[in-house]
């Protein structure tokens, strides 16, 4: 068999690693581990500003790097973003040798050239200004200045901006306006003005221009932002997560972050054309790459439901696929920080310990056909219980104890784990089912990768032990004028109550409402539109100029999500949202600790939603149209004005019209809204 991922790999790979190219011969099990060796991404580097006038702008623009100080409030950053096409390699498992892909990506110094496609992380703390220049120098686009009549039509591949995903910041001018283009030659600063009440978490960045966002975060144009706290609680006011999670030494917890990714690379043949096969009718696209191919993502025909499971590509952990997490101790905390950044793909993560007997056969990598024999055969100790913190970014008043959480595109989640005893662990991704997954159709077991635990006593109750790390901590970090709350918190099945970053919205403070609806209008097979509205009659595709819901600064209102078909991961820029209900086709509120939704397999994704704050939620809906999931999620709309975006993060979904343009508006004083002084 020639080309890549007929019947999947032998062996795992990093996404671009050029020293497998160098390796030749020497692929042992211990070189092919030690290129799987997980690390967190690296952080963009600073710069030092300088004046800089680009197309008759002043900029700051980057020359020499600066050393980052310890983090503290209010430092003003300056960081450099380049995108271009990266020429790189991506191992071929039916060969072993490195196969060569040209990509869309963010490039510089602070990106490793081992693992080019996943971005650098940003770090910044509350009350910071961040600037970031984009340099936008891939290839002219003719389709980004064309004013065509079809703005859902995928287009303007080469055209860019910048999303802060999850960041409550303005939408509007530099800030988080995701409705400018950045086309080819174009450099252009953003700069966000991090409030200093700001919530510490983990949040992400990624392209949103409207016509190709798909294209470019499947390319890998994806990276964590994440937001360190230094606030401690106090008497008045919460305090960030932050400053309890440290150990004795004062340093924080051992860190994890990961960026799952998901890059459908395709080739083409010698014509320049990619190739198709008829597949129960179907004209598909053809995921073999042979010899003297070049992998790209150049085709939303790389994106169809059933793409990523049918192409054999694997999810990457920070651009490495199968990494091992090594360093873990029995007993030791350690936060793990995910961010699922991929657009095709639900990620449900879960430990179990790995026979012993099968760590040879882990070391040279799984394929993703042997994969769920594999885990059915040695992956078979216990699941480990984690401890889950934060969603989204945003701490949650209790920590919820799991053995696999759901993740939907867009979704972080903040985990404590603490590994019960020494060995190698699997970290797989359980089964969806159908309406529970983006796909709409059940998924496979699969592997992400492995965690080595070193020597240490067994340790019984992993909960046990966090509680009692957990209240030291409380003991050694927290104020005296609030240690004991805290600390009886804890104690109380680990509350967080002093680290919430939101209050509640009460019912009390329900000005209105909201209604969206999610529609697949497939009545025209050869018309497909993907469309948003109050209700599925009047749902419509994006329309650029329009306006569709204005909202009032200050006021708070319920929104009502449902889907009419298929479902789908709902995003709204600015203002997060807290869950209220999530009421199942049955009548049962599936957001209710310890609820499954048995009208679809007991999937259990919403269990412990309630009063839960999120900016992005999936909204289950059967493609069969038998039953109907209603979802009810208060919100504020706060501190800023300004026109910004709604949209499924299913991001072709996006591209091709199931987004909605949302302004928050100043009260005119009797009754409505202004946005200003003429009409």
């Amino acid at each position: 068999m020639t080309g890549m991922h007929k019947g999947r790999s032998r062996y795992p790979y990093s996404l671009g690693l050029l020293a497998l190219a160098v390796m030749g011969a020497a692929t042992t099990a211990q070189a092919v581990e030690a290129s799987r060796l997980f690390s967190n991404p690296p952080s963009l580097e600073q710069q030092a500003p300088t004046a800089k006038v680009v197309e008759g702008t002043l900029l700051l623009k980057s020359n020499a790097a600066v050393e980052a100080p310890q983090a503290h409030v209010g430092r003003e950053r300056q960081l450099d973003l380049t995108i271009k096409y990266t020429q790189n390699q991506i191992l071929d498992p039916a060969t072993g040798k490195g196969f060569p892909v040209s990509l869309r990506s963010y490039v510089g110094t602070d990106v490793n050239p081992k693992t080019p496609f996943i971005a650098p992380t940003i770090d910044v703390t509350p009350g910071d200004t961040v600037r970031i220049t984009l340099n936008n120098q891939l290839p002219a686009d003719p389709s980004c200045t064309a004013h065509d009549s079809k703005p859902d039509v995928p287009h303007c591949f080469n055209g860019t901006n910048l999303h802060s995903h999850g960041l409550w910041v303005s939408p509007t001018g530099n800030s988080d306006n995701v409705l400018l283009s950045i086309n080819p030659g174009v450099s252009f600063q953003y700069e966000y003005n991090i409030p200093a009440d700001h919530p510490a978490g983990t949040f992400w960045y990624h392209p949103h221009r409207h016509g190709s966002t798909a294209i470019q975060v499947a390319s890998g144009m994806a990276g964590a932002l994440i937001i360190h706290g230094d606030r401690k609680p106090t008497r008045d006011a919460n305090g960030d997560i932050d400053t309890l999670l440290k150990g004795t030494d004062g340093k924080p917890f051992k860190e994890r972050l990961l960026v799952f990714q998901q890059i459908p690379y395709a080739c083409k043949d010698a014509a320049g054309n990619f190739r198709y096969k008829i597949v129960k009718g179907k004209k598909v696209i053809d995921w073999t790459c042979n010899k003297g191919e070049v992998g790209v993502v150049e085709s939303f025909d790389q994106l169809q439901p059933s793409s990523w499971a049918d192409s054999g590509r694997y999810t990457s952990v920070n651009g490495l696929v199968q990494p091992i997490f090594d360093g873990a101790q029995p007993g030791q905390v350690e936060r793990w920080r995910l961010v699922h950044a991929g657009i095709r793909d639900t990620i449900r993560p879960l430990f179990r310990k790995l026979k012993d007997s099968a760590k040879s056969d882990s070391d040279k990598g799984i394929t993703a056909l042997a994969a769920a024999n594999f885990i059915e055969q040695q992956c078979t100790g216990e699941p480990v219980n984690y401890q889950v913190i934060a969603s989204d970014g945003l701490t949650m008043e209790q920590a919820q104890s799991r053995q696999v959480i759901t993740m939907q595109p867009g979704y972080r989640n903040d985990l404590l784990i603490v590994f019960p005893e020494p060995g190698r662990y699997c970290v797989t991704d359980e089964p969806s089912t159908a309406s529970g997954g983006v796909s709409q159709q059940a998924s496979g077991r699969q592997l992400l990768g492995f965690v080595d635990v070193g020597p240490g006593a067994k340790v019984a109750d992993t909960k046990a032990r966090l509680t009692q790390e957990l209240v030291a901590a409380a003991e050694r970090n927290m104020p005296a004028d609030i240690k004991a709350t805290v600390i009886a918190d804890l104690k109380k099945d680990l509350r967080l109550d002093k680290f919430i970053p939101h209050p509640s919205i009460a019912a009390s403070e329900i000005k209105g409402e909201q209604k969206l609806v999610f529609l697949i209008d497939t009545k025209d097979p050869n018309n497909v539109k993907f469309a948003v509205g109050t209700t599925k009659e009047n749902a419509v595709p994006y329309q650029p100029g329009v306006i569709d819901r204005h909202l009032k600064l200050g006021d708070a209102e319920t929104w009502i999500l449902q889907s009419a078909f298929a479902s789908h991961p709902f995003h709204i820029h600015v203002n997060p949202f807290q869950i209220e209900k999530i009421i199942g086709p049955d009548g049962v509120d599936l957001s209710e600790p310890g609820a499954v939704d048995k009208t679809d397999n007991n999937d259990a994704q919403y269990a412990g939603m309630k009063g839960v704050w999120k900016d992005t939620l999936f909204v289950k809906g059967k493609v069969d149209g038998s039953g109907v999931y209603t979802l009810y999620v208060r919100t504020r709309y706060q501190r800023y004005i300004g026109e910004f975006v709604l949209h499924c993060h299913i991001l072709d979904h996006e591209d091709q019209g199931m987004m909605q343009n949302v302004s928050i508006e100043l009260p005119d004083g009797v009754g409505g809204t202004t946005m200003g002084a003429h009409h």
